[in-house]
């Protein structure tokens, strides 16, 4: 059992890789993709912001499909499903073709961090959980750094469409060994997938099945609100990182190709342990006799009050200090993202509600990446090159995310299942 547990958290973290090489790969290959197809800026573009729309907007369906069938069968169905559209891009001779795989694309990632949060949930007691998060949730620092070297090897001996190819059947790869070594029989209890042994041995009290909270009444909980909206704020900076990052670098910073494949590559680097560190440290507190709100609520809100160092790059002309503010930032955030995402295990209801609970905080989370990308082109646009304001804003949101972490958010533990009360229920949960 306890070697297996970390089987599972490693194949986790492996989907978690191989969804964030899927994803990246149209950005690799997008010069070639323009000349091969004679598409300009603007389709690229288009093309480039396909994916996050379904990707958003299926996070909540997802979740609840995910409590609903189990996370052993839904996580490879995900898996799946974006691995046939990854390859089926290949095939695309024109933007509308191209556009409805990154759509497809999309509907299919949603599944992973819900599925993933459900299996920690039941594979982990909640002292051992961040850490075990942590540890998938690296696996999108891990693919966005590979994406660029693999991707680009693939692209410049093979072709572009060889790419999509080749990354398509590393999801196919994964599900072989998935069913090849994950087996629910490895204890009984999780046959059922409503509650395993862990999730039963964690001291909640958590009673099987929805414990008559539907899915829409979760958002009479405060708590789950601040949880929505401090996600937000943590993935409006981390966007910045995965989109506009290298465009600061190159246009405002006067890097080369060269440097920017090199030392632009720190922050990244800097958040893998953060996030490593992050969960360990909220999972030690706890086991050292912290209250589960105090430790989860230290490792949130210290973390994204220290990314806000990230507007200050914005005010130094040396580069070495400029890149140590966005390592600080970057690797704060993951620091607190292994916590938050333990959140939807720790307060669920029941444990019927974990994946649905983290299908509807990674939906907020992603419309941060829809509103970062626009509110950047356009400020960048507006102020001729400068990445002043949008630096500036998302240290803003990094204080925003620890005070909704800190006030909104209430005590971290399993949601009340009486019948809401006058206003939003769990308003009793709001203390620190």
């Amino acid at each position: 059992m306890r070697k297996m547990r970390w089987v599972v958290v490693f194949l986790s973290f492996l989907a978690i890789a191989i969804n964030y090489i899927d994803r990246a790969n149209l950005a690799v290959a997008a010069p070639q993709i323009e000349k091969a197809l004679g598409i300009g800026p603007a389709d690229m573009g288009l093309l480039l912001s396909g994916f996050f729309w379904t990707y958003a907007f299926m996070q909540m369906p997802f979740g609840w499909f995910v409590d609903r069938i189990g996370a052993r069968i839904a996580l490879p169905i995900a898996v799946g499903w974006w691995s046939v559209f990854t390859a089926a891009t290949a095939t695309a001779s024109s933007v509308v073709g191209m556009f409805g795989c990154r759509l497809l694309l999309g509907m299919g990632e949603a599944g992973a961090y819900p599925s993933c949060a459900k299996l920690v949930s039941q594979w982990f007691p909640r002292e051992e959980r961040a850490f075990a998060t942590s540890i998938f949730d690296s696996g999108s620092r891990v693919g966005s750094a590979l994406s660029i070297p693999v991707v680009a090897l693939i692209v410049g001996t093979l072709g572009w469409r060889a790419a999509f190819v080749i990354t398509g059947c590393l999801g196919i790869l994964w599900i072989v060994g998935w069913f090849a070594i994950y087996r629910a029989g490895v204890h009984g209890a999780m046959m059922g997938e409503s509650g395993g042994a862990t999730a039963q041995q964690d001291g909640s009290g958590r009673r099987r099945g929805n414990g008559g909270v539907t899915w829409a009444s979760l958002f009479r909980y405060r708590t789950l609100w601040g949880m929505m909206l401090g996600f937000f704020c943590l993935n409006f900076v981390i966007y910045f990182f995965i989109t506009w990052f290298p465009s600061y670098l190159v246009q405002t910073r006067g890097f080369s190709l060269k440097s920017l494949g090199s030392l632009g590559m720190i922050p990244a680097l800097i958040s893998i342990p953060g996030g490593w560190l992050g969960g360990w440290a909220s999972d030690t507190l706890v086991r050292r006799g912290w209250s589960l709100t105090a430790a989860r609520k230290t490792c949130m809100v210290g973390g994204m009050l220290a990314s806000s160092a990230i507007t200050l790059s914005a005010f130094t002309s040396d580069t070495w200090l400029m890149l140590a503010c966005f390592g600080l930032s970057y690797g704060s955030l993951a620091f607190a993202a292994a916590s938050i995402w333990a959140l939807p295990a720790d307060v669920a209801p029941t444990p019927g509600h974990v994946a649905s609970i983290g299908g509807i905080q990674n939906f907020a989370s992603n419309i941060a990446g829809i509103v970062i990308t626009t509110f950047t082109g356009a400020m960048v646009a507006l102020t001729k090159g400068s990445f002043t304001i949008p630096l500036v804003v998302a240290g803003g949101f990094c204080v925003l995310g620890a005070f909704s972490y800190l006030v909104i958010v209430g005590r971290i533990e399993p949601l009340p299942v009486e019948p809401a009360q006058q206003g939003l229920a769990g308003t009793s949960h709001s203390s620190v």
